[in-house]
């Protein structure tokens, strides 16, 4: 039988179980990555959606890490997990980190545990050891067309149903590797009840008999360890990506096995993110090709150093991304596309999540980011945009640095595009736009920009409205031509075509820069 079986433990767990539907009725869901790279932004849209329903239910949000697999653990990524749940504002109720009353959270600490659960399905008959080596394993194979091992198989193979009982306990004795599989009977109707899809009947034919526990490594496989974690730390939904459907049925038979059928979660399985032009699931490879993150940090490579871009290191705030992964998937019903986290707790229903894949559009991730930045304050987004204006060198005012974000977060998509549409506030142009040069500085108008200096100098209010009616006064008394002078006057100040209403922006750089800057173009433009 399995090595290390603890009855202590064994009794403890069953103990827990048998009171389990009597002591605990709250909603409990889990979000359970495996720590083999950076987190997908499809893994991302699975966890809120468990969160959704968690806090609209008054329940709890459990962060379980399933690291059983050793052989694909990468340093750094449990760490990363966490920090992206940080970063969107997604908190879990109990995790590795946090604890809580049903840990230990990490699958690599619950081996005693499983081994408890293995035993007690050998003991009834409902799994068995098998000692077929991976090269038996590849002749059947080659032998068999579509060769699976099952009901129809398992008697010519080599495992405790075909061999003496002595035999199996020698060769376990002795240090053979072996593994154990679930048995699956022929011609059993498996229900899966499924909030999203509805009920979904598989007959048992269909399935083969996965091995559930490996004596290589004294660990269980992702069928059993999640099924007895998801039982142990009563989680009442099971709420997964389309993927893990095929499985369903069978964490549905061992349930069965187990004796845990009444107490068995209710599953969701959430419809695929699809790539955004042609078929098939998203993948890195369609946001390197594409040009956007498919991360919700930046990720390096620990093996290969290969660095992957992250949604906050492009700039995108979490409220959108959080708004934004909403809708793929699921919609309100509404026409209301902005949702705060707390709203879309109240609006989450499965009932209105699709079955069909829902394709990732990046240019509606950036409309989410740029209704973000709009809603933002400027004293927020003046905070935000602070440290891109300390790379740069520039020192300015709170004050001066939230009047010229407010004045040009409409044109933005992201904080880092702020510069671009906002340099001339802070630095004056040492060049000018040859096209527009080109086109707005005429033989008439250095005379013209001389004229509006002394007209603004004498100015003792300099704000926005008091400058607008006295230039276009100016300008209506003497016959000029307003786009004239307002295009050349713009070239002077930002050394292009481009910007804000122009009163707005000298009003912010102030009457002593305006005049420096019209008198620079004076004697700099031919």
């Amino acid at each position: 039988m399995v090595k290390g079986m603890n009855p202590t433990i064994f009794s403890y767990f069953c103990s827990r179980m048998n009171n389990r539907t009597m002591t605990h009725h709250k909603i409990r869901v889990r979000f359970a990555p495996s720590p083999t790279g950076p987190l997908h932004i499809g893994g991302v849209r699975t966890a809120l959606y468990n969160y959704l329903f968690a806090k609209q239910q008054g329940g709890d949000f459990i962060l379980r890490i399933e690291d059983t697999d050793s052989s694909r653990f990468v340093p750094g990524a449990e760490e990363y997990i966490q920090e992206a749940f940080d970063w969107l504002g997604l908190p879990f109720d109990e995790s590795p980190l946090k604890g809580g009353n049903y840990g230990p959270y990490k699958q690599s600490q619950r081996r005693e545990i499983y081994k408890q659960y293995v035993n007690a399905l050998l003991d009834k008959g409902a799994a068995y050891i098998a000692f077929d080596t991976p090269e038996e394993l590849e002749i059947q194979r080659a032998e068999t067309a579509n060769f699976q091992y099952d009901a129809s198989t398992r008697d010519k193979m080599r495992n405790s149903l075909t061999l003496p009982a002595e035999e199996t306990d020698s060769l376990i004795k002795s240090g053979t590797q072996y593994v154990i599989r679930i048995k699956i009977d022929p011609e059993q109707e498996i229900v899966v009840d499924d909030m999203i899809r509805g009920k979904v009947v598989i007959n048992s034919s269909v399935l083969d008999d996965k091995v559930i526990y490996k004596s290589a490594d004294e660990l269980p496989t992702y069928h059993l360890a999640n099924v007895v974690d998801d039982h142990l730390m009563e989680i009442t939904h099971v709420i997964r990506g389309e993927e893990w459907l095929p499985s369903a049925p069978l964490h549905v038979w061992l349930y069965r096995s187990l004796g845990w059928e009444e107490d068995m979660p209710q599953f969701a399985h959430l419809p695929l993110l699809l790539k955004p032009e042609g078929n098939g699931k998203l993948s890195k490879r369609d946001g390197d090709r594409l040009g956007f993150p498919v991360f919700p940090l930046q990720w390096s490579d620990p093996k290969t150093g290969e660095v992957s871009s992250g949604y906050r290191e492009s700039g995108y705030l979490p409220e959108a991304v959080i708004n934004f992964l909403a809708f793929l998937g699921w919609n309100p019903g509404t026409e209301q596309e902005i949702f705060s986290l707390s709203e879309l707790v109240q609006a989450f229903s499965f009932d209105r999540c699709s079955k069909s894949g829902a394709k990732f559009d990046v240019e509606k991730a950036k409309w989410y980011n740029h209704q973000y930045i709009l809603e933002m304050s400027d004293t927020d987004l003046a905070k935000q945009f602070m440290p891109v204006l300390q790379e740069k060198g520039i020192s300015a005012s709170t004050a001066k640095v939230e009047k010229a974000v407010g004045l040009v977060k409409e044109r933005v998509h992201f904080i880092s595009e702020l510069w671009d549409q906002s340099y001339f506030f802070f630095i004056a142009p040492t060049t000018y736009d040859e096209k527009t040069v080109n086109k707005r500085w005429k033989e008439e108008t250095p005379g013209q920009m001389q004229q509006l200096t002394e007209l603004l100098e004498g100015m003792d209010d300099f704000s926005a409205a008091n400058q607008e009616k006295t230039v276009m006064d100016w300008i209506q008394q003497n016959q000029y031509h307003t786009g004239n002078v307002m295009n050349a006057f713009r070239l002077a100040i930002v050394g292009a075509g481009k910007g804000p209403h122009m009163f707005d922006i000298t009003e912010v750089i102030g009457k002593e820069e305006t005049l420096r800057r019209i008198q620079q173009a004076i004697s700099t433009l031919p």
